[in-house]
């Protein structure tokens, strides 16, 4: 895919994995437009861009509303082009635990429902001029789980089930899609889960933070791009996360109980 020339919406793009991404499709010759319930932060990581000599428009907006997914596109069009790429970015960790029915609803209309509604407003128009691509930031989670937050786990296998199906039933209509699932990364989103004091987030902190080295956004991005340039689905910023895999779905009873194991070894510490 030539990116040069293309306009893109990134949510969450204040800060962390979001103002990496735009900085780097900036960087490819994408304009960015970036939205995030940060209205300072959205236009910070614009004024950047463009410092640097790259064109972004910003906007406050919720990646879960319907009307403000609309305003980002409206936005694109009148600044730039009609939208050809969209990072499904923001997310949320969500609460420790089993949480409530409203935590529930939460992180899954975050980290879920905001990339299913993002769908069916673009997805029209880009069947209609036979390209377009949707980028899932979903997590490592997505493939494996996460020790201490069952809302977390479930909404981002929920999000790499929804990248996958985008995937498979547009594809043929020249719709490209991307899912990228890192391990550790270091964003406000981490640094706030070390933060909390509960058992739960402190354990997944620390699985976290152990199951491999902890990178930086900028090598996220860097990787992400890459494989949104070469119309690859699975984006896998930590190598290792694919043996990972592998093992868990060549003997599903064995890595759980590894799992089982790993979490007993980190509650102990």
């Amino acid at each position: 895919m030539e990116l040069a020339g293309r306009t893109a919406i990134v949510t969450g793009a204040a800060s962390g994995i979001g103002a990496a991404l735009a900085t780097e499709l900036a960087r490819r010759g994408v304009s960015v437009v970036i939205g995030d319930l940060d209205d300072d932060g959205a236009h910070a990581t614009a004024s950047a861009i463009r410092a640097d000599g790259g064109a972004a428009a910003a906007l406050r907006a919720d990646a879960t509303s319907v009307a403000d997914i609309e305003a980002l596109i409206t936005l694109a069009s009148r600044e730039f082009t009609p939208v050809d790429i969209y990072v499904a970015n923001a997310g949320v960790i969500g609460k420790p635990g089993l949480g409530t029915e409203s935590d529930w609803d939460v992180i899954l209309d975050v980290n879920l429902r905001a990339h299913v509604r993002a769908a069916r407003l673009l997805v029209p128009h880009w069947q209609s001029v036979g390209s377009g691509y949707f980028v899932s930031v979903a997590s490592a989670a997505g493939l494996l789980t996460q020790l201490g937050a069952a809302g977390y786990a479930v909404s981002k296998h929920a999000a790499v089930g929804f990248a996958e199906w985008l995937a498979v039933t547009y594809g043929d209509d020249g719709i490209g899609v991307s899912c990228v699932c890192p391990l550790g990364v270091e964003t406000p989103l981490l640094q706030g889960i070390r933060g909390i004091d509960d058992p739960d987030a402190k354990l997944g902190a620390s699985s976290i933070e152990q199951s491999a080295g902890v990178i930086s956004a900028a090598d996220v991005a860097t990787v992400t791009v890459e494989a949104i340039r070469e119309e690859r689905f699975l984006v896998l910023p930590h190598a290792e996360l694919l043996e990972m895999y592998r093992r868990k779905c060549g003997d599903y009873d064995r890595w759980i109980s590894g799992m089982r194991r790993y979490q007993r070894t980190l509650r102990s510490l």
